[in-house]
């Protein structure tokens, strides 16, 4: 649940630090005072769009701190799989509004706006006129009978899911390959030319690198020819490195008789005597081999040529182009037995059509039996919220194609007096209709969401008197499973609160600053005082506010 709320330096907030409670907790306050803010302030920490303008100019920054208290193990999976850990069963998130940036922290690690809000989801649903306004499109109102129904029909939606990708996949390919004779005929004949251009070449792995190799050697022949006749001159016997040392192991020998050290140096330069010989006489002999015609060197250079411009087709190396035919021909094979792989390719989509349709209707049956006790249990949420006579029923229509999620649209109908017929239930109803619906749907679906604090604002439009005690009873029932916060201006709502919370506007010479804080049992009485009178609180209103209280309380002890 949500433990705590910080928000500094925000519209009409300097700061503020409140902590929240178990149970039902109402905020009131007088038009004006800032009570949007609190809202506005909770989804943009969770990763909502940012407000630049809510910044106060007097301040570099804008804060908003929550801390959440997690006790239940299947959300704390849920955010151990987003990498969120808890710690000691808190998580703490921020986001900082700075110029244009801002920065969300979840447990001190900066995260993503996206990030923030699939956290956010696991921790707090804000019910508002966005989401009141969801109710009336129809893709949603279908998420809702599988919700409602989800153990059974979520299996029968996988099935669906499976089905339908065989489906799509074998229409595509249906319709990928659809093409006249002419056209397959001309493919064909392409897929052979291309076909026959690389297996004439007579390709081997390999070869490119060789013959790449070997026009290198081949374009520097003169280059290379000069160098080896003058190296073979420089290490040759005739003015050469070779004469020289010649001359000198004479010299050594004629001496070497008198010390013992000078026959050790002879004949370390006997050795590079000979080793020299050697050299020179190998190199003569390359230099012998070095025949670079012109017409070797053409038709390697035309090969190179050949083998680059089928690169340039089908692929970087030789293995890529010989693959590429491989592919071809595969392809060319299909071709040839085209309208024998057209019969068998529409057999598997007839096939695979059948299951679908069979997996999708019973999906559809699914769906139509827990629509049915839905529409049941709305109704009966509907009477108890002072829609006395409310018919409530989900149609259901065939989309027009096959889907991944089946073949149903629904549509809620509704008539909300005697008599008249059903209609659509975005046709019918008013703001503070459609608030109350919501209600008791997600009273339905209060005990199963696991999800532990509900936010619900302007619950109370367009609602007064006897429909708005009944609106707070439906309130405080949820409350039983979790937490529930609702900023209300209704005096009925406001006496059924576990905790009371005052939103008020401190003004100043300088400034207006909005404040809040939790009231004590008696504030709560002038409080409620203050909802039902005004300015002017008489012996009467606080008398009226006391019984208000004491009803509510009586109530929640009975019945709830």
């Amino acid at each position: 649940m949500l433990r705590n709320l910080h928000i500094k330096n925000l519209a009409l907030i300097r700061e503020i630090d409140v902590d929240f409670a178990p149970g039902l907790n109402i905020l009131t306050g007088e038009t004006g005072a800032g009570k949007s803010i609190i809202i506005d302030s909770i989804g943009m920490a969770l990763g909502g769009k940012t407000v630049r303008r809510l910044v106060r100019d007097d301040a570099p920054s804008g804060l908003v701190e929550l801390v959440f208290e997690v006790s239940d193990p299947e959300t704390e999976a849920a955010l151990l799989a987003l990498d969120v850990r808890t710690e000691d069963g808190v998580v703490l998130i921020s986001r900082k509004m700075q110029g244009t940036r801002s920065t969300i922290r979840i447990n001190g690690e900066t995260r993503t706006a996206a990030e923030a809000r699939a956290v956010g989801a696991l921790l707090l649903d804000i019910h508002g006129q966005s989401e009141h306004q969801k109710l009336l499109r129809p893709e949603h109102q279908l998420k809702l009978i599988d919700s409602f129904g989800r153990d059974e029909i979520a299996a029968a939606k996988e099935k669906v899911k499976a089905s339908y990708a065989v489906y799509a996949e074998l229409k595509k390919k249906l319709g990928s390959g659809e093409m006249s004779e002419e056209e397959r005929n001309r493919r064909m004949s392409f897929l052979e030319f291309e076909i026959d251009e690389i297996e004439s070449a007579g390709l081997k792995p390999g070869e490119d690198e060789e013959l790449e190799a070997l026009y290198r050697k081949m374009k520097n022949a003169r280059r290379i020819v000069t160098a080896v006749n003058t190296a073979h001159e420089l290490t040759g016997y005739e003015e050469g490195a070779g004469d020289e040392i010649g001359r000198a192991v004479k010299e050594l020998d004629s001496v070497s008789e008198y010390d013992g050290d000078i026959a050790d140096l002879l004949n370390s330069l006997s050795e590079i005597d000979d080793l020299l010989n050697d050299f020179n006489r190998e190199l003569a002999g390359y230099a012998d081999s070095l025949d670079f015609e012109e017409s070797a060197f053409a038709e390697t250079e035309e090969r190179l040529d050949l083998i680059n411009r089928l690169k340039a087709k089908f692929g970087r190396t030789i293995e890529d182009i010989l693959a590429s035919r491989d592919e071809k021909a595969a392809e060319l094979a299909e071709l040839r037995d085209y309208e024998e792989e057209r019969i068998r390719l529409k057999k598997k989509f007839a096939k695979a059509e059948e299951v679908l349709r069979e997996d999708s209707g019973q999906l559809t049956h699914l769906r139509q039996r827990y629509a049915d006790e839905f529409a049941g249990k709305v109704a009966g949420q509907l009477a108890e919220l002072n829609f006395a006579k409310a018919d409530f029923a989900v149609t259901f229509e065939r989309t027009h194609d096959y889907t991944a999620n089946g073949c149903d649209a629904v549509t809620f109908m509704i008539a909300t007096n005697p008599g008249e017929p059903r209609r659509d239930l975005s046709k019918v109803v008013s703001g503070g209709e459609l608030s109350r619906i919501m209600l008791g749907i997600k009273t339905i679906f209060a005990s199963d969401d696991k999800t532990e604090t509900l936010i619900f604002d302007e619950v109370d439009t367009g609602i007064s008197g006897r429909t708005a005690q009944m609106v707070a009873e439906k309130m405080a029932a949820i409350a039983k499973e979790r937490q529930v916060m609702a900023i209300t201006h209704l005096p009925q709502i406001a006496a059924m609160a576990d905790t009371h919370y005052a939103i008020t506007k401190e003004l100043s010479d300088s400034a207006a600053i909005t404040k809040i804080e939790a009231l004590s049992e008696e504030e709560s009485v002038m409080e409620l005082a203050r909802l039902i009178g005004g300015e002017k609180i008489t012996e009467n209103t606080i008398k009226s506010s006391r019984e208000m209280k004491e009803m509510c309380r009586q109530k929640t002890k009975d019945v709830l």
